[in-house]
């Protein structure tokens, strides 16, 4: 095994004149240094985004080309402009050292606010990505214009860095004879990764074997390929050894996508009493010097269509400009947009409280969608179809005995410390519609393997999944194996991201159940010897109508092998799969009472209650 080191720009933006190599190539231990050139000599691919936004106009998402290695500028502080490999990863990292790059320094763009209209970052793709819009500008306007009061608010959801608890990092190994990769590499589903590699490569997908173990944090940021995934691959198909690269701590933070970067100027039109009616936004958002597979989507579509919550609005209306900027790539990052919305809706409620004199719980109350409204369709389309959100409002407030702040504001004003207490309710639009896989095999020893498409970066999965594969057929839970980490084993789509793990494969597990629950009985007719008509399936055991004769699932799945599977003559099997079509949304929704306390002389925090 050889180790891969990435050269990485030290500037924001520049033109790329010259990469010297050849110093680096004859340092102590080294293999191979690969640049831009050398992938486009093998026809190497750019990274892919297949996501389907469109803008105002219906103009689909520009998406400008990215090499796993900067070509002919670089874009970012970060960005990767060769990969050295040698024997060890000491020698590699040095040979680095000795790389020349004349770059040309250029103007950056820092400014997301001023990006549409500065000089493009990429010849054929304008800065201006993505113009999106969502809602109603005419009944919007109409809403502002009889509004008694209107708040307005610009909200700034700034830059984070992911910092995941293990950095990314991969394993590549090219089997010359078979013409095939092995990767391991941590991520969100190895169905997911293995398609986007194939095309990178120009593969197919029998000849891409992703295999992703533990994952150590992602929460979206691990979710699609990167420069290291893709230079170490490169070079171990040229050098015919495994190549393994590990970011450190300075790299993720110059290269991992990075979460939120927005701006929005919004708007909250409200009648005499303190209805909604309607809200606004405008603004921008950062993508950074490289269009990722989600990094569009947050601000724009993901933010308008988590935006309604828990409160009925009379019109809608969301104009966001994603645009590149000379900064680390954004992405998928916790909710991705989800928390954004909810910052900037809580945030003009309790600023239209204060301007209007209305008690902020109050002004909540009198917006919330009520439980005889269900089912309630949201100003932007969708249908909730059941809920109590005043009722969720209330029993926060009770627990969080709200009504004995005062007296607890008093005490903490004694001590000199001043108390703060704050309410936040909430509904959120997840788990959009996809596939997702489950794949039930019966062991020789006795065990269950589950198999899903759908990847644990942090969640454990193995126990909410055996326990509905458990209940679903009776499997002792004990016996069950979850398994998803091996894309050769995946015999359909699926992965992990925007909150659906819990939905999509409970789902695919239940349906799959059901496929093996009507085999089963098929098989169980057979090896009770009666009509499969009499046979039901009740607590882990198919029986005879009527009878005390019945039999096990896990017997019947090992007896099953004495009968005829098919007209080839095969043993007969329990195990099946199914391709499942999730769910198209869910709303999950609460309310949340945080309480603080400060020391104005120190500014420490105390969270007191929450």
């Amino acid at each position: 095994q050889a180790y891969a080191c990435l050269a990485r720009a030290f500037m924001a933006h520049g033109k790329v004149n010259a990469i010297d190599v050849s110093a680096a190539r004859k340092a102590p231990g080294v293999l191979g240094v690969y640049t831009a050139k050398d992938l486009e000599a093998d026809g190497i691919a750019g990274i892919p985004n297949v996501f389907p936004l469109k803008g105002r106009d219906g103009t689909p998402l520009k998406v400008p080309f990215v090499f796993g290695l900067a070509k002919d500028r670089v874009r970012h502080v970060g960005q990767a402009i060769a990969v050295v490999v040698a024997s060890t990863y000491a020698q590699a990292r040095d040979a680095t050292e000795l790389i020349e790059a004349d770059i040309e320094t250029l103007d950056a763009i820092t400014d997301m606010t001023v990006a549409a209209d500065a000089a493009p970052m990429f010849p054929d793709v304008p800065n201006l990505v993505l113009d999106w819009f969502q809602g109603n500008d005419a009944a919007t306007d109409e809403a502002f214009a009889k509004a008694v009061h209107v708040t307005r608010l610009r909200l700034d959801n700034n830059r984070l860095v992911v910092n995941a608890m293990e950095p990314r990092a991969v394993v590549a190994a090219w089997d010359k004879a078979a013409e095939k990769f092995t990767v391991y590499s941590p991520s969100q589903g190895a169905f997911g990764l293995r398609g986007a590699l194939c095309a990178v490569f120009g593969l197919p997908a029998a000849k891409m074997r992703v295999i992703s173990g533990d994952v150590g944090g992602s929460f979206g940021m691990k979710g699609q390929p990167y420069d290291g995934t893709v230079a170490s691959m490169f070079a171990s198909r040229k050098l015919g050894v495994p190549v393994k690269w590990c970011a450190d701590r300075q790299e993720s933070f110059l290269s991992d996508h990075q979460g939120r970067a927005s701006l929005i100027d919004a708007e909250l039109a409200l009648d005499k009493d303190g209805h909604f009616l309607a809200i606004r936004l405008k603004g921008w958002g950062d993508v950074g010097a490289q269009v990722t597979t989600m990094g569009p989507v947050s601000p724009t579509a993901v933010l308008s269509s988590n935006l309604p919550s828990v409160y009925k609005f009379g019109a809608m209306s969301v104009s966001v400009k994603a645009v590149l900027t000379n900064s680390v790539p954004t992405g998928p990052y916790r909710g991705a947009g989800r928390p954004e919305s909810k910052y900037i809706v809580e945030r003009l409620i309790d600023q239209a409280a204060r301007e209007t004199g209305i008690d902020r719980v109050e002004l909540r109350r009198r917006n919330l969608v009520q439980p005889g409204d269900m089912p309630f369709k949201t100003v932007n389309g969708p249908v909730l179809d059941s809920g109590d959100f005043p009722g969720c409002l209330e029993e926060a407030l009770k627990r969080a005995d709200w009504q004995g702040f005062a007296a607890r504001k008093a005490e903490s004003a004694q001590r000199g410390k001043l108390r703060g207490i704050a309410v936040s309710t909430y509904l959120e639009h997840t788990a959009g519609p996809g596939k997702e896989l489950a794949d039930v095999r019966f062991n020789d020893d006795g065990t269950v393997t589950l198999i899903t498409a759908g990847k644990d970066f942090g969640m454990g999965h193995a126990t909410p999944f055996a326990q509905v594969l458990a209940q679903a057929l009776g499997i002792p839970f004990e016996r069950i194996r979850l398994d998803q980490t091996d894309s050769d084993q995946l015999s359909g789509p699926g992965g992990s991201g925007g909150s659906r793990s819990a939905v999509a494969s409970s789902g695919a597990i239940l349906n799959v159940s059901t496929k093996i629950i009507a085999k089963g009985t098929q098989l169980a007719a057979q090896l009770l010897e009666t009509a499969a008509g009499d046979i039901e399936f009740k607590e882990g055991h198919f029986s005879v109508v009527g009878t005390d004769r019945r039999i096990s699932i896990m017997e019947l799945a090992e007896r099953a092998k004495t009968l005829k599977g098919g007209d080839d003559g095969s043993p007969a099997k329990l195990d099946d799969w199914v391709s499942h079509d999730t769910s198209p949304a869910t709303y999950p929704n609460g309310a949340h009472v945080g309480e603080v306390e400060v020391d104005p002389d120190t500014g420490v925090v105390e969270i007191l209650n929450y």
